[in-house]
């Protein structure tokens, strides 16, 4: 009887271990590591074997490793029971020539309000593509991006006078908007962050002047990172224009991760990694594929210091062969204009038409209800690709590609090759395309 005992007692506490075990697994997702970031083109099964990633079922084990990684680092993403209503609470109204902007705040959760700038283009027929416009490192926050006093890179008040709704929300501690988010309950500025950027996108598909199925994000610097973490979470943002705002962590200033481990940013890279590139748990290389097969761009300037551009091209050839999986090349590219860290205006006019190809935006786009599946538009089904036309690109995008196309010297980057700012301005006035082909080989594990 008490051998009986001591077993039942012992089950129990097993028992017990394994629910804590179960309950702290649900709280902190974790993934196997991957020492090669660069090669995302495999994935490692619960045997621990690689595995090489051959369909898009592969590349969606992968891909959860990535986001697994991901919160290990930011700390858990915030269930649906987080959600509060948004109680939209309108506190300036601006009459502008081409839109309206509405000076806002919004609930993200209990107890918090986001200030945010909500424009509204004038003179609307029918819903229009929105985007999600994320501001740089600057004390203003939101102001930059609205245009409020002139500033630089008004890309919110730019796509308004484009047709977009844009909504602009401060970033913690920037701006209006003042929050401790580790007194919240998060494990890092980024992934409140995130969570505010999620519940940015509620608020601009609960407008009747949105199509729920045409949204994107934009952003430079912080701004540009934001984007792709916001985006990497949430599948309903079809479309990405992230501005100097990654590279590789090994070429993150030569592999010092301090600027990414302060209290505005993920602590843990500090605490948990060592700031070291090769224990960190992911990489922008898997980042920008696990976007695909959605529509990304990148501004990444041939002299920026922050995010150095070899290491922008690590991403971009790392997630090529995703994109070439999903025959979405196309949906992938960069520009490398010779300037800093700057998001200078004729690389945004080009973004704005990258936007524009993507959600079948502006003079001459077809209505909604004619654009149909498989003819480059994202009507309903979000990403705009063929897979029997020759892709159209603004810069390589393969890993160990052969680009067969027009290749000029010059000062910058687009489709391709080298070209002049000359060639440049042409590229961005009126299309911001050229012809090439490239031809996509995977790596092999």
């Amino acid at each position: 009887m008490r051998g009986t005992q001591v077993v039942k007692r012992f089950m129990l506490f097993v028992a017990l271990v394994l629910l804590q075990a179960a309950s702290l697994a649900a709280q902190q997702p974790g993934a196997p590591f991957y020492a090669d970031k660069l090669n995302v083109m495999f994935y490692i099964g619960p045997d621990g074997a690689k595995h090489p990633v051959t369909t898009t079922a592969d590349w969606q084990k992968r891909r959860e490793h990535i986001l697994a990684n991901m919160q290990l680092v930011m700390g858990p993403l915030p269930g649906a029971a987080k959600k509060v209503p948004l109680d939209v609470q309108v506190v300036e109204q601006v009459d502008l020539p081409k839109a309206t902007r509405k000076k806002i705040l919004f609930s993200p959760e209990k107890g918090d309000r986001v200030p945010a700038y909500l424009f509204v283009p004038k003179g609307l027929k029918g819903r229009v593509p929105a985007m999600l416009c994320l501001h740089q490192t600057i004390a203003m926050g939101k102001g930059e991006p609205a245009g409020v006093n002139d500033r630089n890179d008004p890309y919110a008040l730019e796509l308004a006078e484009r047709g977009y709704v844009t909504l602009a929300p401060d970033y913690p501690n920037f701006g209006d908007y003042k929050c401790d988010p580790y007194a919240m309950g998060y494990a890092s500025a980024t992934m409140k962050g995130i969570w505010n950027h999620i519940r940015a996108v509620d608020l601009l598909q609960s407008l009747p002047e949105v199509d729920p199925e045409r949204i994107g994000a934009i952003g430079h610097s912080l701004g540009g990172h934001n984007a792709i973490f916001v985006a990497v979470f949430d599948p309903r943002i079809k479309a990405v224009v992230s501005s100097c705002g990654f590279n590789a962590f090994p070429k993150y200033y030569g592999g010092d991760l301090a600027g990414w481990s302060h209290r505005g940013y993920m602590p843990r890279i500090a605490q948990r990694y060592g700031k070291d590139p090769k224990r960190m748990p992911f990489d922008f290389t898997e980042l920008v594929a696990a976007l695909a097969p959605r529509a990304f761009f990148t501004n990444s300037p041939l002299h920026d210091s922050n995010f150095e551009k070899s290491g922008v091209d690590d991403c971009i050839r790392a997630a090529a062969p995703v994109y070439a999986l999903f025959g979405a090349r196309q949906n992938l590219a960069a520009v490398n204009p010779d300037c800093q860290h700057s998001f200078p205006p004729e690389i945004r006019r080009t973004a704005y038409r990258f936007l524009d190809r993507v959600f079948q935006h502006g003079p001459g786009a077809p209505a909604p209800s004619s654009r149909k599946k498989g003819t480059g538009s994202v009507a309903r089904t979000g990403v705009a690709h063929t897979e029997t036309s020759s892709p159209r690109c603004l810069s390589p995008v393969s890993a160990d590609a052969t680009i067969r196309g027009p290749s000029q010297k010059g000062t910058g980057t687009v489709a391709g090759g080298p070209v002049s700012r000359d060639t440049l301005s042409e590229a961005t006035e009126p299309v911001p395309f050229c012809d090439c082909r490239v031809d996509v080989v995977a790596r092999k594990e």
